[in-house]
């Protein structure tokens, strides 16, 4: 099924942009990676060692816990208690003992009962389990640390995707640094002789790259977010939306500054998705959404 695919895809790219660094530094990441006979779409290994700064380095190899951490999705139509206990089973016996291991759970079909009380009553603590049915939007987890971070960080229902664009970026500066500059000019010919020098210009830089900043964020920058229904563009301030059912299928265009999107085509209209300004891959977006178009 296309959404557990995108469940997956969603979940790769939250483990790219690092949004689950508060569970482990996932360093390492496999596709369809073997674990005895189970196969899961995504594994990632990492560890609670800090890998920034050097002195951050120093203290986390002194202080930090030494465990091996272990990220794993295993997706189906359906879910059992059986098959819960296979792949805890094939993951103890596959990984060491005092290892970390996370298990993303994500089904087609509404949750039931006995999985939900086979899931709160793991009793390793060892072992952090979340569940996820696209059919009920429901979600639990076992209830262990583990289990309750793991929620907490991962999201399943949608992936968010922003970049930081330089060249608007670089507008909103020279914009403010422009018109700054004008009025430390006008100040030395009113009759401030010491308006204009380096170390005025070198504080209305610094001014302006902080309110620079903040205008690039109320203005340009540019977040998409996705899920298995739609999308929501946020350009600033203004918010856009649309369901993927509205449209009735979608094409690569290229816009006169060279920027890639998604053109999404509904009968005479069209609409435009950015990719490019958020950083999204054109070849595997694509394949997604004409997909999710494809399904409605």
């Amino acid at each position: 099924m296309r959404e557990l695919d995108f469940i997956v895809d969603m979940v790769e790219e939250q483990l790219v942009k690092g949004n689950l660094r508060w569970l482990a530094n996932f360093s390492e990441i496999h596709k369809d990676y073997a674990v005895g006979d189970v196969i899961f779409p995504i594994y990632a290994s990492g560890s609670l060692q800090e890998r920034g700064f050097f002195l951050s380095k120093i203290y986390s190899s002194l202080v930090t816990p030494k465990y091996k951490i272990h990220f794993l999705v295993y997706t189906s139509p359906e879910i059992d208690p059986k098959q819960l206990r296979k792949l805890i089973t094939a993951c103890k016996g596959k990984f060491g003992a005092d290892d970390w291991i996370f298990l993303a759970l994500v089904q087609s079909q509404p949750l039931k009962k006995p999985l939900e009380d086979a899931v709160k009553n793991t009793a390793d603590k060892t072992v952090g389990i979340a569940t996820y049915s696209l059919a009920s939007k429901e979600s639990f987890s076992s209830d262990n640390v583990l289990g309750k971070g793991l929620t907490k960080q991962l999201k399943l229902n949608e992936a968010q995707f922003e970049a930081f664009d330089v060249p608007n970026y670089l507008k909103s500066f020279v914009i403010v640094f422009f018109f700054g500059t004008l009025l430390l000019v006008a100040l030395a010919f009113s009759g401030w002789r010491q308006a204009v020098q380096p170390l005025t210009l070198l504080l209305m830089a610094t001014f302006s790259l902080i309110i620079g900043h903040r205008i690039y964020k109320s203005r340009y920058h540019m977040t998409i977010t996705l899920n298995s229904r739609g999308f929501q563009i946020k350009e600033g301030s203004t918010v856009k939306g649309g369901k993927w059912s509205d449209y009735t299928d979608v094409t690569v265009y290229i816009t006169p500054r060279r920027e890639t999107c998604l053109r999404l085509h509904a009968g005479k209209e069209s609409f435009d998705l950015p990719i490019s300004r958020a950083g999204i891959s054109r070849k595997e977006a694509y394949n997604t959404i004409k997909q999710l178009i494809a399904k409605k």
